[in-house]
């Protein structure tokens, strides 16, 4: 017998917790908020709360600590969320890849990978320098490794999702659409 949803809007009874999944500038959280907001649920951000939890930035704890304590946390956090209520979650981008992180994923909610071209993620994070992994040498470069080993990875995601250049309102469009059809039909 299946769960009964939780939360839904007028348009889409969810039946469990949404989890983006994707490259760093794919644009998770920002789809993410405008989701949970659409459908009425809770949005939480996997890096806000390990910052939250730990009081420093995701770049403080890749520095002092490294990215296996970063992931450590990030693992602790997910499974925190998906044991409350059904809600959208943001991953950061290395959560999916972590094999026990997917696994939780996989076995508790419905994962979305919000899939963008290189350029386009390029672009988009160059702008910022709150990406700890791409400190380290050529940015282009190290982002377009971790495209080539992360894209197989993320498509074991339940759905799979444009993010490109669109407004993020298209994009939230076109998540609610694949929802419909995994869920409806």
């Amino acid at each position: 017998m299946k769960a009964k949803p939780k939360r839904y809007s007028a348009s889409l009874v969810l039946p469990k917790t949404l989890v983006l999944v994707g490259m760093m500038g794919a644009g998770k959280s920002s789809i993410g908020w405008r989701l949970a907001r659409k459908m009425g649920v809770p949005f939480y951000d996997t890096d806000q709360e390990v910052e939250r939890a730990a009081g420093c930035s995701v770049a403080d704890i890749f520095e002092t600590w490294g990215e296996k304590a970063f992931r450590d946390a990030e693992r602790r956090v997910i499974k925190r969320l998906l044991s409350g209520q059904t809600q959208v979650i943001s991953t950061g981008d290395g959560a999916f890849v972590d094999e026990e992180s997917r696994a939780l994923i996989k076995e508790n909610a419905i994962s979305i990978w919000l899939r963008a071209d290189p350029e386009v993620l390029y672009e988009r994070v160059i702008r910022r320098d709150t990406r700890p992994l791409l400190f380290d040498g050529d940015a282009k470069q190290i982002l377009e490794e971790m495209v080539e080993r992360r894209y197989p990875i993320y498509a074991k995601a339940d759905l799979t999702v444009e993010s490109n250049d669109d407004a993020h309102e298209a994009t939230v469009e076109r998540v609610m659409e694949a929802l419909k059809k995994l869920i409806y039909d």
